[in-house]
């Protein structure tokens, strides 16, 4: 396999006439952020737009998008974006790229455009929309696109096939090949196999589900489950999921008008995508089936579900507020609480620190841990292997997962007859380059993360991150002293003030002798008295040695030097 994940790339040679090229700005080594720019002839197609979910190593941040500096002067130039499905992680960003330049075509499935534009309203962006649907070809400047059906945890998924001189890409987005869908709507190895008998040049495949043998679990098998819980269940049932799983959704409310429940959503998103999935007829309501959550106090406990947003531990989500008694809902003993959705590499703790506090409430929680009452959204290996000798590709780029996602599902290519040269494992960034039937990675591009913190979006940098780990896990000491205009001397202080440190203020004051020794030596050594700046790295330096070695610690010192 053609890697390059461990060293730094240069920057690629301008593009070559007759040469598609392909860079990743994300889910090349994360699950989400998923985005690709395709580029010819001087225009340029943007595949997927979605965002990424913090870890508990980025406080404060809310969501992570990709890195647009890429596009920044050549908006004009961007022919469409083509949106494979609805989910955040292929979604999510669009806001953020169209405050640039909102004209910019969305093209998509009309579930996946109600979801966008209805997320496009709150960001006060009137988009530009053309609906697809599989088997539909449209052109978007030198792109002839094809969309195929693919079957995920939404509806109206759509992979694309993108035709030009320089060569065919076929992109699945996000796939699993479930045979007995709830909707009926299968993966179409069909088309897959034509558009392979005509030749495909590289094949752009899901990676999330590489290392996972054999086949997905269908999504009927989940209803069992569902009935089983549902009928054991003697108070209130608590169910999360995403806010766009309609086929979760569309189970647990067929389980609840089996069993004579009410349901009613819970969490903004929630109620919008249901709301939209539902007048599209995507979700089947049965007939008295959902209520206004404002009704559930006047419902026996026994009758009540809650369908809620938040089985990612999101602290601000309907689920983690349940959790943390900030919700008008409550759950205690004889509740059950499912969540209905798998967990995202990277949120195992914030996961685990809801269904702790859930627990903790005396709620019982059924997790995919301890039944089925979750199936994944995507292909396991052993459909991954069907796809290859369907498509039977020239080259081979797997996308949207981790570096170990992205290596197993490229050793899968090898395994079916891929030429070991032919697989391109890449990463955000990287730019690949498609000539003469030959997939080559030829440079890399400046490719960060960029932060959504609050209202700000970009501002937030790395050292600020690291900043905010430091005050979270060490503490922050701050030091202040005046010292005299003219002369130097120490007037007043030093004082020294601990926050978020276990030991008392009491125990720096061994450390106050040294530290007013060392700042009278050092006005005594320079040349210029009046340089705080000096002085107040001489109190950062004596307070910091000090704090490391008697307490263990390294805290953010803030040293602050003012003259009277």
């Amino acid at each position: 396999m053609t890697t390059a994940f461990s060293h730094r790339l240069e920057q690629p040679p301008a593009l070559e006439p007759g040469t598609l090229r392909i860079t990743p700005l994300g889910g090349l080594g994360d699950v989400g952020r998923n985005m690709s720019v395709l580029e010819f002839e001087g225009r340029l197609l943007i595949i997927d737009c979605g965002v990424l979910f913090p870890e508990d190593s980025q406080p404060g941040v809310d969501l992570i998008l990709p890195d647009f500096d890429m596009l920044h002067e050549r908006l004009d130039d961007v022919a469409a974006i083509i949106l494979t499905h609805g989910h955040e992680d292929h979604i999510g960003a669009v806001p953020y790229l169209l405050r640039r330049k909102p004209d910019i075509p969305l093209v998509g499935s009309q579930l996946t455009l109600a979801f966008i534009e209805a997320k496009l309203r709150e960001h006060r962006i009137r988009p530009y929309t053309y609906a697809v649907a599989e088997g539909q070809s449209e052109s978007f400047g030198p792109f002839e696109c094809e969309f195929v059906a693919v079957n995920h945890s939404i509806p109206d998924a759509l992979a694309v096939h993108v035709a030009t001189p320089a060569g065919t890409v076929l992109h699945t987005g996000d796939f699993k090949m479930d045979q007995l869908p709830l909707d009926g709507r299968i993966t179409d190895l069909r088309a897959f196999a034509r558009l392979g008998e005509a030749g495909v040049d590289l094949f752009m495949t899901d990676s999330t589900n590489a290392e996972v043998p054999g086949f997905t679990v269908a999504e009927k098998e989940i209803g069992p489950t569902l009935d089983a819980i549902f009928a054991r269940a003697r108070q209130k049932i608590v169910v999360a999921s995403f806010s766009s799983h309609v086929h979760r959704v569309q189970q647990v409310l067929d389980a609840a008008a089996a069993h004579g429940r009410k349901v009613a959503f819970v969490g903004r998103s929630m109620v919008r995508n249901m709301g939209i999935a539902a007048e599209m007829g995507y979700l089947h309501v049965p007939e008295d089936t959902v209520v206004d959550v404002k009704r559930i106090d006047d419902l026996p406990e026994e009758q009540v579900v809650l369908m809620c947003t938040g089985s990612q531990g999101e602290p601000m989500a309907a689920l983690g507020r349940i959790a943390n008694r900030d919700h008008r809902v409550s759950v205690g003993p004889g509740d059950v609480v499912i969540l209905a959705s798998s967990l995202i590499p990277g949120n195992e703790n914030a996961v685990f620190r809801v269904v702790n506090g859930l627990m903790a409430l005396g709620a019982e929680v059924v997790h995919k841990g301890t039944a089925k009452v979750h199936t994944s959204g995507h292909a396991s290996a052993g459909e991954l292997l069907y796809c290859y000798n369907i498509v039977r590709p020239r080259n081979v780029m797997p996308i949207h997962g981790e570096v170990r996602h992205l290596i197993a599902n490229g050793e899968i290519a090898e395994a079916t007859g891929v030429p070991r040269d032919r697989v391109v494992l890449a990463k955000d960034g990287h730019v690949v380059d498609l000539r003469d039937g030959i997939a080559t990675v030829v440079g890399e591009i400046p490719n960060g993360y960029v932060y959504v913190d609050g209202s700000s979006v970009g501002e937030i940098s790395e050292a600020d991150l690291k900043d905010r780990r430091i005050l979270g896990d060490e503490g922050f000491i701050s030091l202040f002293a005046v010292v005299n205009s003219e002369t130097g001397a120490l007037i007043a202080g030093p004082e020294i003030h601990a926050r978020g440190v276990a030991e008392d203020d009491a125990v720096f004051a061994a450390i106050r002798p040294e530290l007013v020794a060392a700042l009278e030596q050092a006005v005594a050594d320079q040349s210029d008295r009046r340089d705080t700046y000096q002085l107040q790295q001489v109190m950062r330096r004596v307070v910091g040695r000090y704090v490391g070695k008697r307490l263990r610690r390294r805290p953010m010192i803030i040293p602050i030097v003012v003259e009277a």
